[in-house]
C-alpha cells in the first residue's frame, strides 16, 4: 500500500487535559512533552526539523518570506481509521493540495489555493502520526465530530529571512479566525532559531481583523511566544480569534533565522448533497 491508501496505526491519546481546558476556555497553550520521550519518536522530531528545510516558497504570497507545504488527511471515528488524502497532480509542483478558507481569510477571500503536499516520508513520520492522533483525541468530545468524517489538514510552514531589513510574516496579518464553530487550529512550533517576533495572541472573536494593538487590553486572553520544540496550542475557531506576529532577524550581523509550525486544522467533512 502506499502512503495516501494505508490506514495509520492507532496509539493511545498523549495529552491528557488539554481537552479539558479547551471546553473550558476555548483555546489551551501547552506542551506536548509526552509525545517526545521516546527514542523513535525523538528520531521523528529530527526528521520534521530536516522537512522544513525542504519547504518551497509560498507561491501566493511572493516576498513574503513564507514558505510552505500542505496535505490532508480524513478520519472515520466509528472505525478509529485515519488515512492521507489522494492527491493531484501538477506538471511543476508535484502532488499538490487544494486550501480553502471561504470568507475568513481577508487576504484570499473566497480563493482556493494549492500547496505541495508533504512528500511520502514526511507522512510516514511516527511524531507527526502521533500529534495527529493527539489532536483528534482531543476534540472527539464536540457532538459533531464524534459521528461525522473528519478532515484534517496538515501545514508545514516556515518563516525564514536572510537580512536585517528582512521581515516574514504569516497570513493573515491580523488577528483572524480559520473557520466555524466545529473548526480547530492546532498549532505546534518544530524550530526556532536567530528570530525575534512570532508573538502569538488570543483575543475575543469579535477582534477579527484588527492587530493586537488596536484592541482593548480586556478584549485579549492571552499572549506568548512558542519558544521550544513542540511547544504547542490549541484554539476552537469560533470562541476566539488569534495572531501571529512577523519574524525577522535577531542577529543583525547577518546569517539566517528561521521559525518553522506544523498547523494543523481539524473539522467535520460537511458533504453538499
Amino acid at each position: 500500500m502506499t502512503a495516501t491508501q494505508r490506514q495509520i496505526p492507532a496509539s493511545p491519546p498523549a495529552l491528557p487535559g488539554i481537552a479539558e481546558q479547551l471546553r473550558r476556555e476555548g483555546y489551551a497553550r501547552y506542551y506536548a512533552a509526552t509525545l517526545s520521550g521516546k527514542p523513535a519518536r525523538a528520531r521523528g522530531l529530527h526528521e520534521l526539523v530536516a522537512a522544513f528545510d525542504d519547504l518551497p516558497p509560498d507561491q501566493y504570497a511572493v516576498g513574503s518570506n513564507r514558505f510552505r507545504r500542505y496535505s490532508q488527511l480524513v478520519y472515520l471515528p466509528w472505525f478509529d481509521f485515519l488515512s492521507w488524502v489522494p492527491e493531484a497532480q501538477d506538471p511543476e509542483l508535484g502532488s499538490i493540495a487544494g486550501y480553502f478558507q471561504d470568507g475568513y481569510n481577508p487576504d484570499y477571500r473566497g480563493s482556493r489555493r494549492y500547496f505541495p503536499g508533504l512528500p511520502a516520508a514526511v507522512k510516514d513520520n511516527v511524531l507527526l502520526t502521533e500529534l495527529i492522533r493527539a489532536n483528534i483525541d482531543q476534540v472527539l468530545w464536540h457532538e459533531e465530530l464524534s459521528h461525522a468524517p473528519i478532515y484534517v489538514g496538515v501545514h508545514l510552514i516556515k518563516l525564514s529571512v536572510d537580512g536585517p531589513d528582512k521581515i516574514a510574516v504569516s497570513s493573515p496579518n491580523c488577528l483572524h479566525q480559520d473557520g466555524g464553530k466545529t473548526m480547530f487550529t492546532f498549532a505546534h512550533l518544530i524550530t526556532c532559531d536567530n528570530v525575534i517576533g512570532g508573538e502569538n495572541v488570543i483575543a475575543d472573536p469579535a477582534c477579527a481583523g484588527r492587530l493586537p494593538a488596536e484592541v482593548p487590553a480586556e478584549n485579549i486572553h492571552a499572549r506568548f511566544r512558542l519558544s521550544e520544540p513542540m511547544d504547542s496550542y490549541v484554539v476552537h475557531d469560533h470562541r476566539v480569534s488569534h495572531y501571529v506576529s512577523p519574524v525577522s532577524l535577531a542577529d543583525q550581523g547577518g546569517g539566517v533565522g528561521s521559525r518553522g509550525i506544523i498547523i494543523m486544522g481539524i473539522a467535520p467533512f460537511a458533504p453538499k448533497l
